[in-house]
């Protein structure tokens, strides 16, 4: 079972102040060298800070007490802000970043002091991979020893998902940016820029769409993660009253999960004795995994 010491919100910390800085870099070098690739890293990078602002909304909107309305709390609202995140990636920084590329094309404008672009890229790449390293720094927190890959397959941690995913995106948008706008420094034409813009939209909306797809089952609903529902199942099954473990529902409610299971319990035990079993298994499991906030536990002979 992974670790839940780490704190997407100082990932999204990193993530803020690295993007509000690099934004307004690019953006005062866009506007001085002309550089389209420029302006649309300036966007996204914008477009980012603004995200980590949502990503903190959703985190904080969260954790609301349940109410009478809302009886399982108000932790699946941090699924809700990152799916606008994801949107807003491929929105505000995927497709207008191919739209300023497609207008550069139709419109070839001579660049001025490419080099001083080409310095600010490699200063945003070095400032953006101490971003993701923070991030990763948190998720490697959260995953224990389980792979990076798999953890993130798995995971129910939207917001440092959503992080890690625009902080990749980012530092291949700002790779590609500086490549092309190279390309162009080299060869005087500016052409190249305007590819290098195109190329910066499709990998954001390819990040964006990865993003949505994460996210659409966690706003449907999606179980607890498989190692918890295995251990959750192994310590109802271990006890000397209980039978069997008939079925076990999990959903993820945010932050926390719901649980509610079935049990065939020995025949030899009388209803008294069924209903103290039943409330100490409840405490036992909410003591054993802290991510349990609801625990429904019905006696049965039928799945």
């Amino acid at each position: 079972m992974s670790s839940n010491t780490g704190s997407p919100v100082k990932a999204i910390l990193y993530a803020f102040l690295a993007n509000l800085g690099i934004a307004i870099a690019k953006l005062a070098t866009a506007i001085y060298t002309g550089s389209g690739s420029m302006l649309a890293e300036a966007i996204h990078s914008f477009a980012d800070t603004g995200n980590q602002v949502l990503l903190f909304i959703g985190l904080k909107s969260s954790e609301k007490e349940p109410d009478a309305d809302h009886p399982l709390g108000y932790g699946k609202l941090t699924y809700f802000w990152s799916f606008i995140v994801a949107l807003m990636l491929f929105s505000v920084g995927g497709l207008f970043s191919i739209y300023e590329g497609v207008h550069k094309l139709s419109g070839v404008a001579e660049l001025n002091q490419v080099w001083i672009g080409l310095v600010i890229l490699g200063l945003s790449i070095i400032i953006e991979s101490f971003s993701l390293a923070g991030a990763m720094r948190e998720a490697s927190l959260m995953r224990g020893d389980k792979p990076l890959i798999q953890w993130l397959a798995h995971t129910r941690n939207a917001e440092i998902v959503v992080v890690i995913g625009e902080d990749v995106a980012a530092i291949i948008g700002l790779v590609i940016a500086f490549c092309f706008l190279g390309m162009t420094w080299l060869t005087g034409n500016p052409i190249y820029d305007a590819v290098g813009s195109i190329c910066i939209g499709v990998v954001l909306i390819i990040v964006a769409l990865f993003l949505v797809v994460r996210l659409q089952g966690l706003l449907v609903g999606k179980s607890a993660e498989p190692d918890l529902r295995l251990l959750i199942d192994e310590l109802i099954a271990d006890h000397d009253q209980i039978d069997r473990v008939l079925n076990t529902i999990t959903l993820q409610m945010g932050p926390k999960v719901m649980l509610a299971a079935k049990i065939a319990i020995n025949e030899e035990v009388t209803v008294g004795e069924a209903v103290v079993l039943i409330n100490g298994l409840e405490r036992k499991l909410k003591q054993a995994h802290p991510e349990i906030g609801w625990c429904f536990i019905e006696p049965d002979n039928l799945d």
